[in-house]
């Protein structure tokens, strides 16, 4: 569907107001280019997808719109590309023009600095990714789910876009962007953008995304790739193989789209469609607008995990229409969409579920606190230096969610809601960091309603490491249940089959197990196995807390099972956890390294990444 004329011109003038005033912001660290000196206003990609040589190639178009006077160069990032030709233009005439490509920083890449005359208007850069790029993944058939087709697809998130495309690779500043791109008729491409439903004989396919967004969410795929409708602005997109399954699974997303409209405004990307990817995807989910990429993994087959559908549908409100302008500022997407995530699981499961599921974040961040150098404990954590990706873990998720909760008991539901909402409206399609969130709280919340939360009280939540004395510390009902029946069990005072679990649903089970004490037995853990069939559970959440379970108790009746879910799964979450677990215990290196060896081919290089780390950590 084509927005109409007087809706991109909206969204035109929302997209300069925030660009031409980039310069508000603390720079980003982790980029080269000179955002806050000329914009690409909007990009056309022209590429062909190259399954033999593991390629994109052909051309990127950037539309320029100097912030300030006398800027003779455009400076572009870029990781392990190969650069071919620039071209510029002055509106009438292209014509060839002199760049230079910086040697590789092992975090930021390569600057692409392009000698620009004072009347350009327009870039224009030849280039091919290569096989090893860090934003793309190219797979196999027989990693795939139909094993007959090979399958590509692309992480942006968070500096990785600059590996399969030179680009202005920052989240301060928004770009639209349009794409033609061409593969073979059998091997559908799709990107974050309008999408045509119908295959294309020819193998060449239009994309336009209007809105501006950050670079981090230009997002590609490309394989045997179907599309299903679920609701009137709806779908998915999968394997053929996955298609069904996961429009069943995936079937209350049109309800929780009216529930987070309700509550926060109106949904601003028309459409909202899914892409199911290959289990090889490094993350539960990416919040590509228009169309998410999901993991595999949340397909339970009794929506027991679709909180993962919330949380990359939340993100159209924080994150992908209000963005944090630095990677240091990931808690502003983060912690907020984790918050809007649970509203509108309790919109639209009820606050039962919702409460559980805050209990499990909760209790799950208190452990990794624990691990984590104290610096990373802080919501406006230091990231200088360092890779972005280093900066995701549970603090800007779920710290950045329980300060939210934290204000809004404070405040009040109705006071914070009426906040977020404004909060949501004044920034959108803009870019925001925590020095302005924090006047615009200041401006908004805290003056408007004084004495209730001051400023020192703020500025402990992000400032400073650890939780705050008096955080939120959500507790479930259900979890009392469990707790009681789990007591009365390792007392002896019922038996396996006596544990009253046949209502239980997934989170009940998780905090069953992540609950048991570090002083079990192999012959308890085998009596809840045959009970339970807890080694052999199809639901991935739970496979992997009985797993990681077992392995601190070095129990190796699970061995063969691990094998085939680590090599079966990529989604760092489920199997980074594991593999360190395994190499704590010195007596399993032998088998892990085997394990990796097989599984090693088929992880995103993310996720490789992460486990090389861990070996090399264990040497």
């Amino acid at each position: 569907m084509t927005m109409p004329l007087r809706s991109i011109l909206a969204v035109c003038m929302l997209f300069l107001s925030s660009t031409i005033s980039a310069d508000k912001f603390d720079a980003d660290w982790h980029t080269y280019s000179n955002y806050q000196d000329i914009v690409s206003t909007h990009i056309h990609l022209d590429l062909a997808v190259d399954f033999k040589n593991k390629q994109l190639k052909g051309s990127i178009t950037h539309d320029l719109k100097r912030l300030k006077k006398g800027i003779d160069r455009l400076i572009l990032d870029t990781r392990d590309l190969d650069i071919h030709k620039v071209e510029i233009s002055n509106g009438k005439s292209w014509k060839e023009t002199t760049f230079e490509l910086a040697r590789r920083d092992d975090v930021k890449g390569s600057k692409l600095s392009i000698k620009l005359p004072m009347n350009a208007t327009e870039v224009k850069v030849y280039y091919n990714s290569r096989p090893e790029a860090s934003g793309l993944q190219w797979l196999s058939p027989i990693q795939t789910a139909g094993k007959k087709r090979p399958f590509m697809f692309s992480q942006s998130q968070a500096i990785h876009a600059r590996s399969w495309m030179p680009i202005q690779d920052t989240p301060a500043m928004r770009v639209s962007y349009t794409a033609t791109v061409s593969s073979d008729p059998t091997l559908r491409p799709i990107m974050s953008a309008e999408n045509d439903p119908k295959w294309n004989k020819n193998g060449i396919y239009k994309f336009s995304m209007p809105q501006p967004i950050p670079t981090y969410l230009i997002a590609i795929a490309a394989g045997n790739i179907h599309y299903k409708s679920m609701s009137k602005q709806t779908a998915v997109y999968a394997e053929p193989e996955l298609l069904e399954s996961a429009a069943k699974e995936f079937e209350d997303t049109q309800a929780m789209i009216d529930s987070a409209e309700k509550l926060y405004g109106k949904y601003r990307w028309t459409d909202y469609d899914l892409l199911i990817l290959p289990p090889s995807f490094p993350f539960g989910g990416m919040e590509n607008p228009r169309l998410s990429f999901i993991t595999p993994t949340v397909i339970a087959g009794d929506k027991s995990l679709v909180s993962l559908i919330a949380h990359e549908l939340a993100h159209s409100w924080s994150g992908n229409l209000v963005t944090n302008a630095t990677w240091r500022d990931l808690w502003l997407n983060e912690g907020f969409t984790s918050y809007v995530e649970n509203r509108i699981m309790e919109e639209v499961f009820g606050e039962r579920r919702a409460v559980m599921e805050q209990a499990l974040a909760a209790q799950g961040l208190d452990e990794e606190l624990v691990e984590l150098p104290k610096g990373d404990t802080i919501l406006h954590v230091v990231i200088e230096g360092r890779d972005p990706d280093d900066a995701f873990s549970g603090v800007p998720y779920t710290k950045g969610q329980l300060f939210l909760m934290y204000l809004e008991q404070k405040f009040g539901r109705d006071r914070f809601d009426a906040f977020l909402k404004k909060y949501f409206n004044d920034h959108a399609f803009q870019s925001i960091d925590t020095k302005n969130f924090l006047v615009y709280l200041d401006n908004n919340l805290l003056n408007k309603y004084p004495g209730i939360v001051s400023k020192e009280k703020v500025l402990s939540w992000v400032k400073e490491p650890m939780l705050p004395v008096d955080a939120p510390k959500p507790k479930s009902d259900a979890f009392t249940l469990v707790e009681k029946s789990k007591k009365a069990w390792l007392a002896s005072d019922i038996n396996a089959s006596q544990i009253p679990t046949k209502k239980w649903t997934v989170h009940e089970w998780l905090y069953f197990i992540n609950n048991l004490p570090k002083t079990i037995t192999h012959v308890q853990l085998i009596a809840l196995d045959n009970e339970f069939s807890l080694t052999q559970s199809t639901n991935n959440e739970i496979a992997h807390a009985w797993l990681l379970l077992n392995i601190k108790q070095g129990n190796p009746m699970v061995n063969e099972r691990l094998e085939s879910y680590m090599v079966s799964i990529g989604r760092r979450k489920l199997i980074v956890p594991l593999y360190k677990a395994l190499l704590e215990k010195g007596s399993n290196y032998k088998f892990v390294k085997a394990v990796y060896m097989k599984a090693r081919p088929g992880y995103h290089p993310l996720a490789q990444g992460s486990v090389d780390a861990l070996f090399e950590k264990a040497k």
